[in-house]
């Protein structure tokens, strides 16, 4: 990393953006994309529209989902996109996401993305965190899959749902229960989506180290006025850590590997998890 200057989030441009010449990947192919007021969610909506897939991005920041339509236009995405203002914490509203999708073309897949963070020590976890938490990064996922199987087979079968786990999900910190349970919980969701798909209807996730967010951003401040370090030594000692790539992902990358998650290239990805994290779980020192 250059130095603080890069802690910026960046806005996104075309070049940002992997573009496939991909059968799989038409505006008569609907994908749901949940968190799509911001961050990764809103680079996923965006990645899919820029290679022609209607979108149908939900999320409860309705300014938010304003905002993600608003950047597509300036992008002049060719891909349709939807907007559904919508609280994953009640199941009527998850059940009308689905409905509205099916409603716009053929249903094919699904990236859940939206998630939150809590941190505290588990004997100081607030109960009610936990319960929000599960709610929204597990119980919503399910609920989600199970609406939408359906719809997609009701076409040829094909499709896919696509999870966003985490390095979270393959190993533990300190202070983070109830986000962990939620992430290794998502991988085996994947699981049970690959096993129940028949081959044609697939699951995955993705699992990324730390990404440039604003929400990020905001964080590594926090962190760096709070220890009285630089920005850069944050990310670099505190949130990298033993990682060999010392920089973080940008929202775009991780859109990357949802679109070729759902591409013909990925039709043997099933039940799998795509882990990009610049080596963090796979080194120490």
């Amino acid at each position: 990393m250059a130095g603080d200057s890069d802690l910026t989030p960046s806005e996104p441009t075309p070049d940002d953006f992997l573009v496939l010449d991909d059968p799989w990947l038409t505006s008569d192919d609907v994908a749901i994309v949940t968190g799509g007021a911001s961050g990764i969610g809103r680079a996923t909506t965006l990645g899919l529209a820029m290679n022609g897939v209607t979108v149908v991005s939900t999320d409860m920041d309705e300014d938010g989902l304003a905002e993600t339509v608003d950047v597509a236009e300036d992008l002049d995405v060719p891909g349709r996109v939807e907007t559904v203002d919508a609280n994953l914490t009640d199941d009527d509203e998850v059940a009308s996401i689905v409905e509205a999708a099916a409603e716009v073309g053929q249903l094919r897949y699904v990236a859940n993305i939206a998630g939150l963070q809590h941190i505290d020590p588990i004997d100081q976890f607030p109960t009610e965190k936990w319960d929000l938490l599960q709610d929204v990064m597990v119980r919503a996922p399910f609920l989600l899959t199970k609406h939408a199987m359906p719809h997609i087979r009701d076409g040829d079968g094909r499709g896919a749902i696509g999870n966003m786990a985490s390095v979270h999900g393959h190993y533990a910190t300190s202070a983070k229960a109830a986000y962990i349970t939620a992430k290794f919980a998502l991988r085996g969701l994947t699981n049970a989506i690959a096993a129940e798909g028949d081959g044609d209807l697939r699951g995955f996730s993705v699992s990324v180290g730390y990404v440039l967010t604003p929400l990020m951003a905001d964080q590594i401040q926090d962190t760096a006025e709070e220890l009285g370090i630089s920005e850069q030594e944050v990310v670099e000692d505190r949130f990298l850590g033993q990682a060999r790539l010392k920089d973080l992902m940008s929202p775009a990358e991780v859109a990357n590997l949802f679109t070729f998650g759902f591409s013909s290239h990925s039709r043997h990805l099933n039940g799998a998890d795509m882990l990009w994290d610049g080596g963090y779980t796979g080194t120490y020192e």
